[in-house]
């Protein structure tokens, strides 16, 4: 990730590190967490050692442990770190980026990372440091916004968001990039991750008002099943052979 780019992620979080958890973890935003994380958790070994990437206020982290497995997040934002470690306060947090992990070879069998992936400067120096602090077997799970025509107009939402002001947790221009499926199978491939697996998930978004958010939840398995085209997430996991 670049300096500049880096550093105007940070900002942002910290600047929205006490407002954030009222976003994702309190009405439309828990249940649409709790909707991605299912995915993850069912990819992931219950009861692990895992490594969360760009960890926020550490959601994804306490939803792990609570099965039993321990947790260590990593985040750029000092104050989404303040906050994580307040939220597990036994778990351990760092400041850091996917790019360069502060980590032994093989020291997790578990590796998430949660609408972050899109932000990484250098996708394959994250995945190449994933698989080398995965314990041979261990698996990876992450999700990010996906490349497809229903997301194409959002890096152009976000830079007209950004020019007036309006005040959102995510809603800024970091120049991210979007995913489609041959590129993320490529990258994994490539690193030398096996059972690499992906789709597309998520039709019922934080951001949509009621009662349409709790119609678009009703029928998000159906879509997720048949309609993959609708959804806008893209999830991939895969093993360390």
């Amino acid at each position: 990730m670049s300096g500049t780019k880096t550093d105007k992620i940070r900002r942002h979080y910290d600047t929205v590190a006490d407002t954030y958890d009222s976003h994702y973890d309190h009405h439309r935003g828990k249940k649409y967490h709790t909707h991605l994380s299912g995915h993850l958790m069912k990819a992931l070994p219950e009861g692990g050692n895992l490594l969360d990437i760009g960890c926020g206020t550490g959601l994804f982290v306490e939803k792990y442990i609570k099965n039993g497995g321990s947790g260590t997040g990593l985040d750029i934002s000092e104050g989404m770190v303040a906050k994580a470690r307040r939220r597990c306060p036994d778990c351990e947090f760092l400041i850091g980026t996917g790019e360069k992990l502060p980590f032994d070879d093989c020291s997790f069998n578990a590796v998430s990372s949660v609408l972050v992936f899109s932000y990484v400067r250098d996708p394959v120096a994250m995945l190449s440091e994933v698989h080398r602090v995965l314990e041979p077997g261990g698996s990876v799970a992450l999700l990010t916004l996906g490349k497809k025509l229903i997301t194409r107009g959002i890096p152009s939402l976000y830079k007209i968001g950004e020019k007036i002001k309006i005040k959102h947790v995510v809603m800024k221009d970091f120049g991210e990039h979007y995913y489609d499926e041959k590129e993320m199978y490529s990258l994994f491939d490539n690193i030398g991750f096996g059972e690499v697996n992906v789709k597309w998930c998520s039709f019922a978004h934080i951001d949509m008002i009621d009662p349409i958010f709790s119609l678009a939840t009703k029928v998000e398995p159906f879509v997720e099943k048949n309609v993959p085209q609708l959804a806008y997430n893209i999830f991939v996991s895969a093993k360390k052979d």
